[in-house]
């Protein structure tokens, strides 16, 4: 074989190992799954919604939801835990990410393992509100009830775990008060029990709270996010009404599996983060009185993180339990 041959072959060769696959294509390349944990109509069902007509216009290619309700969330977590690292299955989280681990003995999946945080979207506040009959006007005012009448204060809530129960126990441990939980079969019955004075206070949506605020009916105290609501700018904190570092709030943010590789992470966290630039996204977000949060992966990591070990400790010293 002659030299001009020998140094062809040798070209080629190193040309097959060098070169990229002919299969690989730049990401995406075919139509994305966003999880959904719950049915349709939820608060992570709404924000995604929101979203992923432009996300999809953005990547050039369909992004599709698929609600896979059940299980406080955990059937959608464990299709995604399980689902390939390439950036095409995609989950709008909510806090039954970081709460399930304390309530529930047993997962198929593991938050800090299994998942890797792409962004956070939007949160909402929750607004401690009592009935006209109660006394207090302040949080301070109803702290220095409660300590003068341990266990005669009772708080509803939507079912055992759910997100009034979670902030109503957040409270107590944070003031050492002893209020009484009373769950009910949902958050609307929660409510009624409040509006006929069944019970004496609870914690609840901005939507679902304000025209009865507007109304008389109810009496606000606090906000639970950690500053004030552009919705409600006149109702304090609970942080700033003397229980420093209180937070009790219903996010939504997108995680992928594990092991995406960086590169997919960085192109889906500043396609997000220019849609939710976007004034018409803004408006629509804004119509459900979420406010949209500021987030790179890193800053969601450790929110995750926090967030984890903030219910943690609240579900242990409560001891509460799922129905």
């Amino acid at each position: 074989m002659s030299l001009f041959h020998s140094s062809i072959l040798m070209l080629t060769a190193a040309a097959l190992v060098t070169a990229p696959p002919a299969f690989a294509q730049p990401y995406p390349s075919k139509s994305i799954r966003m999880l959904i944990g719950f049915p349709p109509g939820g608060g992570a069902d709404i924000v995604a919604r929101q979203l992923t007509p432009r996300l999809s216009e953005q990547l050039g290619q369909q992004v599709v939801i698929d609600n896979r309700g059940g299980a406080s969330g955990n059937i959608a977590l464990e299709i995604l835990a399980k689902a390939p690292a390439d950036g095409y299955t995609l989950m709008m989280t909510t806090p039954t990410v970081t709460v399930n681990p304390a309530l529930y003995p047993k997962l198929a999946y593991d938050t800090l393992r299994d998942f890797a945080p792409v962004r956070l979207i939007a949160s909402t506040a929750y607004i401690l509100v009592v009935h006209p009959s109660v006394p207090a006007k302040t949080v301070q005012e109803l702290i220095a009830l409660a300590k003068a009448k341990p266990r005669q204060l009772n708080y509803s809530s939507g079912g055992n775990g759910a997100a009034a129960h979670l902030g109503g126990e957040l409270f107590r441990s944070m003031t050492g008060i002893e209020i009484v939980h009373v769950p009910y079969k949902g958050v609307a019955p929660a409510l009624v029990a409040l509006l006929s004075s069944e019970v004496q206070l609870t914690f609840s949506s901005q939507p679902s709270t304000i025209p009865h605020i507007r109304e008389g009916r109810l009496r606000p105290l606090g906000i639970t996010s950690p500053k004030r609501s552009s919705f409600t700018p006149d109702i304090p904190t609970i942080a700033e009404s003397g229980v420093p570092g209180y937070e009790n709030t219903a996010w939504y943010g997108v995680l992928a599996p594990a092991r995406t590789p960086a590169a997919i992470i960085a192109r889906l966290n500043l396609e997000l983060t220019k849609l939710l630039e976007l004034p018409e996204i803004k408006t629509a977000i804004a119509a459900q009185s979420f406010e949209i949060l500021p987030s790179n992966p890193a800053q969601f990591d450790g929110f995750i993180k926090s967030e984890l070990n903030k219910w943690v400790k609240v579900v242990k010293d409560s001891g509460m339990r799922i129905d």
